[in-house]
């Protein structure tokens, strides 16, 4: 059996290999961004696919075996889409092109994740947005951070001053989750101050972290797209669960992300 560390030492090599992995999701990220410029125009979903694969094995000819030397023990998840819990163990769940439809599009919404998986708890992650250059990390018991700078999430205690977002998990939603995103939103934006919609959802989710926005929920959903940002918010002390309460995990249909003083609120209005 392999040597156990003790969990000072699990805690220091957690923190290196953080910014080890940080170091390769830069790296990602500024081949992406060499290729982000002009609307890239496609007249099918079959050239659509294409093209989105392009720029995904661009940022993975990088991140797998960098992240493979850093970790070679831990699996790889191989679609970015796909979601649920996962085998005991270590994974590596990374979206090379987090917002990938908008760099096709010369939108500024993209950015580049990879987080670590032990035992379906997600361990530590980078979020790197190459347009801004800023990198969003976390680890599980040491905090948020921003470049360095911790991370905190609103104070907010009221909904109707609230900002708050939702995200579209993914094209071709079948009519039950479909309907039920157009009715929380409907919902919503009775109840709070303001509400945007759009993709990605790590993007969202790094707000509320940063205290930017208050809450953000969605229906179904990839782990790629949630797991980065559930680390991020629980760390920097924001409320994680499903849209009606109940303690989220990979396997749930939603999830809210919240500011403590607001979570009830949204549970009560994505609840009716």
């Amino acid at each position: 059996m392999p040597e156990t560390l003790p969990a000072t030492d699990v805690a220091a090599s957690d923190a290196d290999l953080l910014d080890r992995t940080a170091i390769a999701v830069r790296a990602a990220g500024s081949a992406l961004h060499e290729r982000f410029g002009d609307v890239v125009r496609y007249q099918s979903r079959d050239e659509l696919m294409r093209v989105l694969a392009a720029n995904d094995d661009t940022a993975l000819a990088i991140l797998r075996p960098a992240l493979t030397r850093l970790r070679p023990q831990a699996g790889w998840v191989e679609d970015e889409l796909d979601g649920g819990a996962l085998p005991g163990g270590e994974w590596w769940v990374v979206d090379p092109a987090e917002g990938n439809v908008n760099h096709l599009h010369a939108l500024p919404e993209w950015a580049v994740t990879a987080t670590l998986v032990r035992d379906n708890q997600p361990v530590l992650t980078v979020v790197h947005l190459p347009l801004t250059g800023e990198t969003y990390t976390a680890l599980t018991g040491s905090g948020a951070h921003l470049d360095g700078r911790q991370l905190h999430v609103s104070q907010t205690a009221d909904l109707g001053l609230s900002i708050v977002a939702t995200s579209q998990a993914r094209p071709d939603e079948d009519e039950k989750v479909v309907r039920r995103v157009g009715s929380s939103i409907m919902a919503m934006l009775f109840d709070a101050l303001v509400v945007r919609t759009a993709v990605p959802a790590t993007l969202h989710l790094v707000n509320v972290a940063a205290g930017r926005i208050d809450a953000f929920w969605q229906f179904a959903g990839a782990r790629a797209d949630l797991l980065p940002g559930v680390l991020l918010v629980t760390e920097a002390g924001g409320r994680i669960s499903d849209a009606q309460g109940r303690p989220w995990t990979p396997r749930s249909e939603s999830l809210l992300a919240a500011a403590p003083g607001i979570h009830a609120p949204a549970v009560a209005t994505l609840s009716r």
